[in-house]
């Protein structure tokens, strides 16, 4: 018996690497487009990188809930996959791109809403302008965004998830050069600083929306589930049925991203050295998150496969093999941050002050990885198992009754006690992180039981 154990879990090994490797890759690509903002935003100077950094936490807070929101077709037609029921998958992936294009244009109102808050924020007059100047820009990306994640999710539950690393990659590509031109004004562009980082976006979104749409059209392997021809009607049931799994997941994320970028935002308060130092430690940390983040998303394929498959014992299986994966992971991340935060922080700003912050801030950042990890792995888990709601009240929980209030108080202190400022933050993320992981292992511990104990 041990043997076998062993063989299936090298086997199982074998598959998540397969299916996550070109989404590991596709998201740090696309993550690797706001590293390339802050970078050359920084380089241009404190106010611009302080700038990319609060329009960002509203882009990102945006981008964020829509991919939470468009989540809700992937176990649906990962389940149908493994039930070898293919012929509803075209009808599921247009209701959910129905759903998904109103929840890009509600996503890009609430931008355009969000850009008076920025003069509240104590910002410099001239950092408050360009960030106002990025959330308009890069409003209009939202949308295709929103389209482009349905697609992903379609994709990706197929087990076909090379398309997307390959085209993230092409929208990294067109990011930095667009950025060279309208960053640093090149070619008799105008010279935009931050808000080139905006404009540069949202054009690299739509390219990506575009080339996704074509790689569908093209590619036998969508053939027989293509769901960009024979369209249909709305679908009210599967309307429903998408919302009642999508609207949690959207919650949830939305309730973790808005505890980063609430931070970001109430981080004004300390000063640009502190808010352009915590942009560098928040963009490295969502930059390694990617990678079990892409776990998180092939658990929810692998899982809903296997569920549809009628095989619960397989599928807690998958879960915990994918938990482990993503503590290892987390390991090697943590390390990076912890041993090489001077250098890292180095990679962005060439500020004294900022420097010397964003290397205290990455050592937080470093410790919080093993928990990151495990939540965000845990919950791709059991989004294949169809679990939604309870995820999000844990998540509600850990970042806003937990995380937000006690960061506020180490921050900036009470009771004539100072704070510790940007560091207070960071230590309550940390403490966040590890009760919404630990919370959402149990859950699946239990869930995954009664599953087991279900009859077929």
């Amino acid at each position: 018996m041990p043997h076998t154990t062993q063989y299936r879990f090298k086997d199982e090994l074998a598959s998540i690497w397969t299916l996550s490797w070109p989404i590991m890759v596709g998201q740090l690509a696309s993550t690797g487009t706001a590293f390339v903002d802050a970078v050359m935003a920084g380089h241009v100077s404190a106010g611009d990188l302080a700038a990319v950094s609060v329009g960002a936490s509203i882009w990102v807070m945006l981008i964020v809930t829509l991919i939470g929101l468009t989540l809700a077709a992937s176990p649906l037609i990962a389940h149908a996959v493994g039930g070898n029921r293919r012929h509803e998958i075209p009808g599921l992936a247009q209701q959910a791109l129905y759903q998904g294009l109103v929840w890009g244009l509600i996503a890009w109102g609430a931008a355009w809403l969000a850009q008076p808050l920025l003069s509240h924020l104590g910002l410099e007059p001239a950092v408050a302008d360009k960030a106002r100047g990025f959330v308009r820009a890069v409003a209009w990306a939202l949308p295709a965004f929103a389209l482009y994640r349905v697609l992903y999710g379609y994709s990706a539950s197929l087990n076909a998830t090379k398309p997307m690393m390959v085209i993230a990659l092409s929208g990294l590509a067109l990011n930095v050069p667009l950025n060279w031109v309208l960053i640093y004004g090149h070619f008799g562009a105008p010279a935009l600083g931050a808000v080139g980082c905006g404009w540069a976006t949202a054009m690299c979104t739509w390219f990506t929306l575009l080339l996704m749409w074509l790689w569908i059209k093209v590619s036998p392997l969508y053939r027989d589930t293509d769901p960009l021809k024979h369209w249909r009607g709305v679908d009210w049931a599967q309307q429903w049925q998408l919302l009642k799994l999508g609207l949690p997941v959207g919650a949830m994320f939305f309730v973790e991203v808005s505890a980063f970028s609430g931070v970001a935002l109430l981080m004004a308060r300390l000063g640009t050295i502190s808010v352009a130092a915590h942009q560098v430690a928040l963009n490295m940390a969502s930059l390694t998150f990617m990678i079990p983040s892409a776990l998180g998303t092939a658990m929810t394929v692998r899982v809903g496969q296997a569920l549809g498959a009628d095989d619960p014992a397989y599928a807690r299986f998958v879960g915990w093999t994918g938990i482990r994966v993503g503590l290892a992971v987390a390991g090697c991340t943590a390390m990076l941050m912890i041993v090489g935060n001077h250098i890292v922080a180095g990679w962005y700003t060439r500020d004294a002050a900022v420097l010397a912050l964003a290397s205290s801030l990455l050592i937080f950042a470093g410790v919080f990885q093993l928990a990151d990890a495990t939540q965000v792995v845990a919950a791709g888990v059991l989004r294949g198992y169809k679990v939604t709601r309870q995820p999000m009240l844990l998540h509600l929980t850990a970042f806003w009754v937990i995380g937000l209030p006690l960061g506020y108080l180490l921050a900036f202190g009470g009771f004539g006690w100072a704070g510790w400022g940007a560091r207070g933050y960071w230590l309550a993320l940390v403490v966040a992180l590890s009760f919404a992981a630990t919370a959402l292992v149990l859950l699946f511990r239990r869930v995954a039981r009664t599953r087991l104990s279900a009859p077929a």
